[in-house]
């Protein structure tokens, strides 16, 4: 992967992209319409004949800003297949990310709209009500005509990109690209919990950093933020691959990301980061995930092909604050001054994000079946209380991932 052309493929990136009663017994049939087949059925796609509602129960937004923006409501419009590569799936569980309190507030919302109009994901020029939610474990309900790997009633796991709406609803609809068979072991709960995480982080270490289970033992890896859903999974992922792994995390995450398989821990609240890191031996890789960590950069090993890969980026919040064609040239020229930052000693600068994959999961369903990865699960809340799962997030400290269930 070329450096240089990093920017430009972030960008072609982000503007390219069973049964009823498997739901939980919470679901009451007075919040059940019966939908003329007429009505919903489309050309693009292929379903059982069963009873569907017409109306579904979800989490919405009618404007950017704060928790109080969240609205319950339980007159929403099941979403349609639009695509013929679409799936219509009954979420059973969803988790909670920062990208969405971060969506909520409206960060990217400027490149969000623009792909989201071209590519009529929404009512046409709808930005508003919003689902948010970008993962989920749930059963499908109704396929596109060109889906061809997973059929009606398959238990899925997956993620729905930025520019649909969300999972934090009763049904949400996504691309086959997105989502793969459920592992057979895990829970709705637990498998709700890794697909944003694995496509993020597999994205950063894998597509980005370059990293595979063949060429990963006894590299040098430091992941900041150990002990939340980034940091969690990352962890064990490079465990299974051979890696040595340092991790920060607070004093009353030690035990958990030691549990994890962490070489070396940080305690960021009774250490000095930076001396600690400092004396300890170069890095082959560094995962920053909060951004602005000034001396990451120097603990690369010097001429060994060593990458800084953050997923706090300003791409998005470039585009944001200057608009879409000033935004791209000044993310342009941000990670140009990055990458001639390392040019003079072999150490390169690279940006990542949230991309979602089919490949990724069915890795990674792999991987569980063979016990090398674990969900971390830090809280569960019924569906109607989402709002206060959205406030457990936004306080941080999280310790795995907090997740929304369908059943009571």
């Amino acid at each position: 992967m070329l450096e240089t052309g990093l920017a430009t493929t972030m960008a072609r990136n982000l503007l390219r992209q069973s049964y009823i009663k498997s739901l939980c017994a919470s679901q009451k049939k007075s919040h059940k319409a019966v939908l003329n087949p007429g009505t919903w059925r489309c050309q693009h796609s292929k379903t059982a004949p069963r009873e569907m509602s017409g109306v579904m129960k979800a989490w919405q937004i009618r404007r950017y800003g704060g928790n109080d923006e969240l609205m319950w409501s339980e007159s929403v419009r099941v979403p349609r297949i639009v695509h013929p590569e679409d799936v219509l799936v009954a979420v059973n569980a969803a988790s909670l990310n920062m990208l969405d309190i971060r969506m909520r507030e409206g960060y990217g919302n400027v490149m969000i709209n623009t792909v989201r109009n071209r590519d009529r994901l929404h009512a046409p020029q709808s930005e508003f009500p919003l689902i948010l939610g970008r993962d989920f474990s749930g059963t499908v309900l109704k396929t596109g005509m060109r889906v061809k790997k997973i059929k009606v009633g398959d238990k899925i796991w997956g993620t729905v990109s930025p520019f649909r709406q969300g999972s934090h609803a009763e049904f949400t609809v996504t691309s086959e690209s997105q989502v793969s068979l459920r592992p057979p072991s895990l829970t709705d709960v637990e498998a709700a919990s890794l697909p944003y995480v694995v496509s993020t982080v597999m994205t950063a270490l894998c597509d980005v950093g370059e990293l595979k289970q063949s060429n990963t033992a006894n590299k040098r890896v430091l992941i900041y933020g150990g002990s939340g859903g980034i940091g969690t999974f990352a962890i064990q992922l490079m465990k299974a691959w051979g890696a040595i792994v340092t991790t920060t995390c607070s004093t009353d995450a030690v035990s958990l990301v030691t549990s994890l398989g962490a070489d070396y821990v940080i305690d960021y609240k009774t250490q000095n980061v930076q001396q600690e890191l400092r004396n300890m031996k170069g890095y082959d890789l560094i995962l920053d995930v909060h951004g602005g960590v000034d001396f990451s950069f120097d603990l690369l090993k010097k001429w060994n092909n060593s990458k800084l890969v953050t997923i706090k980026t300003p791409f998005l919040q470039n585009t944001d604050d200057y608009g879409i064609l000033p935004g791209l040239l000044r993310s342009g020229a941000n990670l140009t001054a990055n990458i001639l930052q390392g040019l003079k000693d072999g150490r390169s600068y690279r940006w990542a994000m949230f991309k979602p994959s089919r490949k990724h999961l069915q890795t990674v369903r792999q991987m569980i079946k063979r016990d090398e990865i674990k969900p971390v699960i830090d809280n569960v809340f019924p569906f109607l209380e989402a709002d206060r799962a959205y406030e457990k997030m936004e306080e941080g400290h999280a310790r795995g991932k907090n997740v929304i269930t369908m059943c009571t």
